[in-house]
């Protein structure tokens, strides 16, 4: 019998998981390579034994001097050269943005998505699959610009890019992944976040993932289905 396909899994906290990214990823049969570059876990040199890649999102920025972060988005051109698919989420749309020559920057007004807000995907964020949720999960206070090339598959509000494609690499600006235990555990160690302008209450993000996991969750088996139809 032959090994599982394996996805590279790049998170950035000692006790990160991948989520419910994590548990559909092992549902479709594929095997899950976690680095973690903060705990000094190394970046392979090639995708060669991978299928794809995944950066995750995590607390630090872009544009903060970081040498972890920076080897990460340098990185990032080994997916890119080597046509794998890549999908980065939050942080890792981020530093996607960023190895793509755009600005990263914070509101000027100072506000954050932190909770349920709305998404607009265009017609080739449809045609990529659909339907999309009404409303995602944010947890950010910086957004970034549609990089030169890329193809815009999604809109927001505060954030007006939320998610991209360029060739076989994706960026998605909200969390797919969160699980309850994960928003139970961000509103308690980051309660902070949640008093930052623009930011919902922790109730909000209780009653809203009542009200949107659902269409959450259907949207991400399609997206996942979409994407991995590339990684074979």
């Amino acid at each position: 019998m032959s090994a599982p396909p394996r996805l590279l899994i790049v998170l950035h906290q000692e006790n990160s998981t991948p989520g419910r990214i994590g548990h559909a990823l092992k549902q479709r049969g594929f095997a899950l390579d976690i680095r973690r570059p903060c705990c000094g876990d190394a970046l392979p040199a090639t995708l060669a034994e991978h299928a794809g890649a995944i950066i995750f999102g995590g607390p630090m920025s872009v544009n903060e001097a970081d040498e972890d972060v920076d080897r990460e988005i340098d990185w990032i051109a080994v997916p890119l050269k080597e046509k794998k698919p890549f999908l980065g989420i939050c942080l890792g749309a981020q530093m996607l943005a960023h190895h793509l020559g755009s600005r990263v920057y914070r509101h000027p007004d100072g506000h954050a998505e932190v909770g349920y807000y709305p998404i607009r995907p265009t017609a080739l964020g449809r045609a990529v699959c659909d339907p999309w949720p009404e409303q995602v999960y944010q947890w950010h206070r910086e957004g970034f610009d549609l990089p030169a090339g890329a193809e815009l598959l999604a809109e927001g509000d505060a954030f007006p890019v939320q998610a991209f494609r360029q060739d076989s690499a994706y960026a998605l600006q909200f969390h797919p992944d969160v699980t309850h235990a994960t928003i139970c555990r961000w509103t308690t160690r980051g309660h902070e976040r949640t008093l930052l302008p623009g930011a919902k209450p922790r109730a909000a993000h209780f009653a809203d993932r009542a009200v949107h996991d659902p269409a959450g969750r259907a949207w991400l088996a399609a997206f996942l289905n979409h994407w991995l139809a590339a990684a074979g």
